[in-house]
């Protein structure tokens, strides 16, 4: 795969007062901005061109960031205006910026040790979500996976989406410009039984909390 979306967006309330002044994905952690584990991560999995959507405070990425050349990559901005438009809205307004062939996405507010080139380039399915053991903060989990395929109906096991994925633009393509989360989406590709998946046991974490943030800098300074 190509292409890349990042999930930038968000107003990371829970992260206050730190995001009042700094974007969530761009606060440090083992001294690099949490949205630079994932670049470094998508340029070595061979992803060439990023697009990252951007909203709360989003005049503070170009500069911290770039054109991607640091990485080998080249990076895009896809600005929402003041308020975000949600997951799907936000994919649905990348789409031009990312092409016609599958993508990955991936939220920058999840850090994890998954290697983005074991995902499939060409999925058979609208999507391939990959998911993860049920955190503390979310013990009821989001879908049943069963073997590759993701579903409501209680078969396998109820797991919780890691915010890492590869996608169609067929998923989006379809729906108007505007605000809507991705959660629908999911819900009718698997009725249609074209929701992939797979399971990952290794580390993860989703950032949302200060303590979180500070559990994450002592474990990956100096690595």
């Amino acid at each position: 795969m190509r292409s890349a979306l990042i999930f930038a967006a968000g107003r990371g309330e829970r992260l206050r007062p730190l995001t009042d002044t700094t974007p969530k994905p761009l606060l440090q952690a083992g001294g690099k901005r949490l949205i630079e584990h994932h670049l470094e991560k998508l340029a070595a999995a061979g992803v060439e061109r990023v697009v990252i959507n951007t909203s709360h405070l989003a005049e503070q990425f170009p500069p911290a960031l770039g054109d991607g050349a640091r990485w080998g990559l080249s990076i895009r901005y896809s600005y929402e205006g003041p308020s975000p438009l949600e997951t799907g809205g936000g994919m649905r307004r990348a789409l031009p910026l990312l092409g016609d062939a599958p993508f990955v996405a991936v939220s920058a507010d999840i850090v994890s040790d998954y290697d983005y080139a074991t995902l499939p380039a060409e999925p058979d399915d609208l999507a391939h979500l990959v998911m993860v053991p049920n955190p503390d903060f979310h013990p009821d989990g989001d879908f049943w996976l069963d073997a590759d395929r993701l579903n409501e109906d209680g078969a396998g096991v109820r797991l919780t989406f890691g915010n890492i994925g590869v996608y169609r633009p067929e998923l989006v393509a379809g729906e108007a410009d505007g605000r809507f989360k991705l959660l629908p989406m999911y819900r009718r590709a698997m009725r249609q039984r074209r929701l992939g998946g797979e399971r990952y046991d290794g580390f993860w974490r989703n950032i949302g909390t200060a303590q979180q943030l500070r559990e994450l800098d002592a474990r990956t300074a100096g690595a």
